[in-house]
């Protein structure tokens, strides 16, 4: 099985040697992921070795993920659930289509509903299933599997989203930082952020009063009188909240101009990064988003009401995520995203949200309905007009 995923791996155009895969062989033997079960080795312990072995840049890590998951069809369990679901319950024959009158017949769950069905279906279900509407599999309209539809679903084994639809994500995969070093193809975004900065003179004398000289200089019979003032310098924070991964990989390539810009624009910049909605803890590393974990309550505590606090996201998921302890694709978060953004603004009084998604499409998203309610209506798009204006309402 393994010379298939090197080969997977070289077919990704990932530099994986063959040294480097007996060296993944030597670790399995010496049983540096521990023990084998009876259905193999954990595919977390195996994944993080294989990594650790086969890739040698971090700058290859998400291309890795991504033929990794391709190859094993995501077998990751999230929740609290123990079962391992067998990786041909998830292959993928067929793709279902329906047409909107089909969908609007399929009822949806409601969340401890979705999560407790999901649960006998570990206890109950014993082989591969396509096309059904009840059980894990592929190509149906249940609520659980893959390449399907359901209007409320958990997605499993699929490679990316479709619908738009899933409550939970079972496969997880790595996201990457948003680059700051993007080239602008135009001006206008740091135009339009420009209007929020404010100077200040702080500092030691450092710069010619041109105006103030040439009047004491008058002032004196001729004397030359040179004035000196602190040089100024730019005092707005900023402190910048990003949404990364999922239906935001959409909005990359934008969302890269702008945090290029604002790098550009605003020296006293702090940035952070959450998934569809604000928990607990965020992060400054995708790639180490699960180990180097910055507490928002930490973060709330580090910077004063000075800081003007900018959400960039499309607010686009489950409203269970916003409204619903344990509702986050991720993880069981304790408290409820909506609990989190009215910390945040209320720490922090002078915010916006920055909306990539067209705002044509606004009405539509239910999700972006009750974020909209949170940050009391204050959700601009990402377009030149939208960042005036909320640079403009930050800047009061």
């Amino acid at each position: 099985m393994l010379i298939d995923f090197f080969y997977t791996l070289r077919s990704a155009k990932l530099p994986v040697s063959v040294k480097e895969y007996l060296t993944l062989l030597e670790g399995l033997r010496e049983g540096v992921v521990g023990p084998a079960s009876q259905d193999g080795w954990h595919i977390d312990d195996f994944y993080y070795l294989s990594r650790t072995t086969l890739v040698k840049d971090e700058k290859h890590y998400d291309k890795f993920d991504r033929a990794f998951a391709a190859y094993f069809k995501g077998v990751e369990m999230l929740a609290d659930f123990t079962r391992d679901i067998p990786l041909e319950w998830l292959r993928k024959n067929l793709e279902l289509e329906l047409s909107p009158e089909e969908k609007a017949k399929i009822e949806k769950m409601g969340w401890d509903e979705l999560m407790e069905t999901l649960r006998k279906r570990f206890e109950e279900q014993k082989e591969r299933h396509e096309g059904g509407s009840k059980m894990i599999g592929t190509g149906g309209t249940s609520p659980f599997g893959a390449y399907g539809f359901n209007p409320q679903g958990i997605r499993i084994g699929q490679d990316k989203s479709r619908n738009k639809s899933a409550v939970k994500v079972w496969d997880q995969r790595a996201y990457k930082d948003y680059d700051d070093t993007q080239e602008l193809g135009t001006r206008n975004i740091k135009i339009a952020l420009r209007r929020l900065r404010k100077f200040a003179r702080e500092g030691a004398e450092e710069e010619l009063d041109l105006d103030d000289t040439i009047k004491c200089t008058a002032a004196n019979a001729g004397y030359l009188d040179i004035k000196m003032v602190p040089e100024r310098h730019n005092n707005v924070k900023v402190l910048l909240l990003m949404d990364v991964g999922g239906t935001m990989d959409e909005h990359i390539h934008r969302v890269e101009e702008m945090f290029s810009a604002a790098k550009t624009e605003f020296k006293h910049l702090e940035f952070y990064y959450f998934h569809n909605c604000v928990y607990d803890f965020m992060w400054k590393n995708n790639r180490r988003r699960f180990s180097e974990k910055f507490p928002t309550l930490d973060i709330i505590r580090k910077y004063n009401k000075d800081y003007k606090m900018i959400f960039v996201g499309d607010a686009t998921m489950s409203p269970y995520e916003i409204l619903q302890p344990g509702g986050s694709v991720e993880y069981n978060n304790e408290e409820a995203g909506a609990e989190w953004i009215q910390r945040l603004t209320n720490a922090f009084p002078k915010f916006a949200w920055i909306n990539p998604e067209p705002q044509g499409v606004w009405q539509y998203r239910q999700s972006i309905s009750v974020i909209q309610q949170l940050v009391n209506q204050r959700m601009y798009p990402l377009t030149v007009k939208g960042l005036e204006e909320a640079m403009r309402l930050l800047s009061k």
